[in-house]
């Protein structure tokens, strides 16, 4: 067995480590992807500037499997034979990692686990429910949150403590976005765009764009999350200046060429308690793109506050039409927001800033345990 090192007088800074890197999607295609400059890096969670803080990384072979239970054999299989050692854990979501989650909450797991939780902590009428939920979470030794109100409204159950909490500035890869446009210059943005696909609430979409005639792209799959769009677009009324793209699978690597043309990235969602929006409204940050958002208390940014975007209550359509109406008349101030949107993700939400907030919890957690 390898000797237990001693970190008790060391900086964060000095310390070197080996962390497992799991994720849900195929992390060695996007990481490949992401070394070409083809795929933005911030999907990978801050792990591509992981070795800028010495951290190592061991990345998690995806395979897919028809069932939940299936995944996480095949993940603890994967992470407990490996042969080196490992310091921690890092995973972008719990799903598939349970069974390491668990045997870590009963001893049976050395290494740290460092997750991202993207749902609150909830509680549950049932009492046996409640005991597994408060063993999982103390199987793991750093949360992090996307925002304060889903830190807040997971304390408040009191399945997970203080010291195991903290709220993660995820955020876009900037360099990524900035290579791509000098590469494809756009002398003028023109018109609305949709590209999301999670949980969106087309209907009031389209009738405040019904409503205004501003030109709106959207972009999306047949079907996401149970909902079939391609179902309700046949059901519903839409004008000629709302256009419709059906795309298949993960793309985002194709769509944020459109995006950056349009002036306008707009993110129409049904109500939900987690952040539903927030990977496209950071792509419009990187893009320096203004945003009408649903008014998800759940998402980091308070648009209006940060003079970014406009918010508009859930199911609003006189609201999205009024918010559209006054991007769309008003283009200098829409150019300003998207300018302040740019500086407060090169300020505040990047993934270099999220990768060295991951590192500093990574080896926190682990330092603690050598004290």
């Amino acid at each position: 067995m390898p000797a237990r090192r001693s970190w008790a007088n060391m900086n964060l800074s000095d310390i070197r480590m080996k962390i497992y890197f799991y994720h849900t999607e195929d992390v060695q295609y996007i990481y490949d992807r992401w070394k070409r400059n083809a795929f933005p890096g911030h999907f990978l969670y801050g792990a591509t500037h992981l070795a800028d803080h010495g951290v190592e990384m061991v990345m998690h072979r995806h395979r897919d499997f028809a069932t939940r239970i299936q995944t996480a054999i095949y993940t603890a299989w994967r992470i407990l034979t490996y042969r080196e050692r490992l310091d921690a854990v890092y995973a972008t979501h719990y799903q598939g990692l349970e069974i390491i989650i668990f045997m870590r909450a009963l001893g049976l797991f050395r290494p740290k686990i460092i997750i991202w939780l993207h749902q609150p902590v909830i509680k549950s009428g049932k009492r046996w429910r409640e005991w597994l939920g408060k063993l999982f979470y103390k199987g793991m030794d750093r949360i992090f949150f996307f925002s304060q109100k889903l830190y807040d409204d997971s304390l408040s159950t009191g399945k997970v403590r203080p010291g195991q909490m903290r709220v993660g500035h995820w955020g876009p890869d900037l360099d990524f976005y900035d290579r791509m446009m000098e590469t494809n210059p756009v002398e003028q943005r023109r018109g609305f765009i949709s590209t999301g696909r999670e949980r969106r609430d087309f209907r009031t979409l389209v009738e405040a764009f019904n409503a205004t005639g501003e030109q709106l792209d959207i972009y999306l799959n047949k079907k996401n999350c149970g909902l079939d769009y391609e179902a309700l677009f046949g059901q519903m009324a839409v004008n000629d200046n709302v256009r419709l793209h059906y795309v298949d699978g993960y793309q985002q690597d194709k769509l944020c060429l459109p995006v950056h043309r349009s002036a306008c990235v707009v993110i129409c969602c049904m109500e939900t308690n987690y952040t539903v929006g927030l990977t496209t409204v950071v792509e419009a940050m990187a893009l320096g793109l203004p945003v009408i958002c649903s008014r998800n208390p759940q998402i980091p940014i308070d648009f209006d506050k940060e003079g970014c975007g406009i918010s508009v209550p859930y199911y609003d359509a006189d609201g999205w039409a009024k918010a559209i109406r006054h991007m769309a008349s008003h283009p200098a101030e829409a150019a300003e927001m998207g300018r302040r949107g740019r500086l407060l993700a090169e300020k505040a939400f990047n993934d270099k800033i999220c990768a060295a907030q991951v590192a500093e919890a990574i080896k926190e957690c682990v330092k603690d345990d050598n004290r």
